[in-house]
């Protein structure tokens, strides 16, 4: 392996600005140095540039099932995207479905991504089916790094667990260590006010976001937060969206419960102005939780910035507008739930940062080293440090760059972020040492990227 050396940009990691010469060999970071004092066989000029750690998402679904039909991103397509988006690992779902077992679903991810993908990614395991079976698996999928259950309020006859599901595997988790993620939303109720919505001939988009009302999920975020305090175990909400959930994490954490929450991009940029954009536009911005009103993102910026939300994930789960959203012409309940993201992530975010939302440390901190945590993936990922893979993104912060369709590496026919102009922008990124971009020009490869376990998660210590 050659030595290559970073020089002259800014490394910012969570808790560092310093100007500073990065050396990577053999594919982690071996030195941080005053500029000009070490040397190396290649040497990559940052000057003017940050030097940051790759993104960690933890929240994507490649090639995801749902809805009578598949995200549109593989495994190959959705990690070259990332990686044209800054982000370095991503931590995709695998699902169990009813009546089979964890290491079927497991296997079968398994086989989607192995040689397919030109990042690093880990597993979580959605569990759909709780049963003495399952319950053992769960012990047995901690000790081979997939850390992490997602469970689901939502979607009755899908992937839904009614409370005594959810407490059994909570239990569980406390005793092996695992970390139960939930989607809190209260499908039973939601399913009411779809049917009732339905029969009053509101069938467009933006009803997708009436009948999940805010209320539906504060309940259920609260519900899942007394059900891990009965099992004295750790909750992660995934996709917070609505000021009322907000809420009941902060007040959970006020109390010292082990509660941590996660919001999207989406959540913060996007609102119910787009829903309800007209002749079905609406449908490329159906996702759930729902997009919200745009007085919701305030409370959403705010947790942030207070550590009431810890961690900005896309929930990449890509659907075409033809073919595929168009699925729920006539009927929002048929509109496959889902966005694209997984590329502009890192960029909104340091937008946010220019926007006087967050701090550069923050942005940092919640999409590269609190993820990393998170999940059982730090110093390992999610900062530049000595020993840490050298998963690492020149960007330079002035780059301007109008997001659109055309012009993204996701394999959807939209952007959920056509338009929009955005400063600062990804110029090289280094997986392991590897250039997987280099100057805006794709060098990865299929299979680059390699599966890493996981420890369990580590703010619980």
């Amino acid at each position: 392996m050659t030595r290559t050396l970073i020089h002259g940009g800014l490394v910012i990691t969570a808790s560092d600005e310093v100007h500073a010469d990065v050396l990577i060999e053999d594919g982690r970071i071996a030195a941080l140095a005053a500029p000009g004092v070490l040397t190396a066989d290649r040497t990559i000029d940052a000057t003017g540039k940050y030097v940051i750690p790759g993104g960690v998402d933890a929240h994507t679904h490649m090639e995801l099932p749902f809805g009578g039909t598949f995200a549109s991103d593989t495994f190959e397509t959705g990690t070259r995207a990332a990686a044209w988006g800054g982000t370095t690992t991503i931590i995709d779902f695998a699902v169990q479905s009813v009546g089979h077992s964890l290491r079927e679903g497991l296997d079968a991810w398994h086989a989607k991504a192995e040689g397919n993908c030109a990042v690093d990614y880990g597993f979580h395991m959605i569990v759909s089916d709780v049963n003495e079976h399952t319950l053992k698996e769960m012990d047995h999928l901690v000790e081979e790094g997939v850390t992490s259950f997602k469970q689901f309020m939502a979607y009755p006859g899908v992937f839904y667990s009614d409370d005594g599901q959810i407490l059994r595997a909570m239990q569980r988790s406390a005793e092996n260590g695992g970390l139960i993620m939930m989607h809190a939303e209260n499908g039973i109720a939601i399913d009411v006010l779809v049917e009732q919505a339905l029969a009053r001939g509101e069938t467009d988009p933006r009803y997708h976001g009436e009948v999940r009302k805010a209320l539906l999920e504060a309940e259920a975020t609260h519900r899942a937060i007394k059900l891990a305090q009965v099992a004295g175990a750790p909750l992660y909400v995934v996709h917070v969206s609505a000021t009322e959930a907000v809420a009941e994490l902060a007040r959970a954490r006020d109390e010292g419960l082990p509660v941590f929450g996660e919001t999207c991009p989406q959540y913060l940029f996007l609102s119910t102005d787009n829903l309800a954009e007209p002749d079905f536009e609406g449908a490329k911005y159906v996702c759930s939780t729902p997009l919200r009103p745009k007085e919701h993102q305030a409370a959403l910026w705010r947790g942030l910035r207070t550590n009431d939300l810890q961690v900005v994930s896309t929930d990449h789960c890509p659907f075409c507008f033809v073919g595929q959203k168009e699925l729920g012409r006539g009927d929002f309940s048929k509109i496959p739930n889902g966005l694209p993201g997984v590329e502009n992530r890192m960029d909104l975010l340091h937008q946010a940062v220019l926007d006087g939302h967050i701090s550069r440390r923050r942005w940092i901190e919640i999409a590269c080293a609190s993820p990393a945590r998170m999940f059982g993936l730090y110093p390992k990922k999610g900062t530049i440090a000595p020993g840490a893979d050298a998963d690492v993104v020149i960007y330079d912060p002035h780059a301007e760059q109008i997001m659109s369709a055309e012009t993204h590496h996701m394999n959807v026919d939209y952007s959920a972020y056509e338009g929009r102009r955005t400063t600062g922008r990804v110029e090289t990124v280094l997986s392991r040492g590897e250039p997987v971009i280099t100057e805006r020009e794709y060098t990865g490869r299929a299979g680059h990227g390699v599966f890493t376990p996981r420890s369990t998660c580590q703010y619980l210590t």
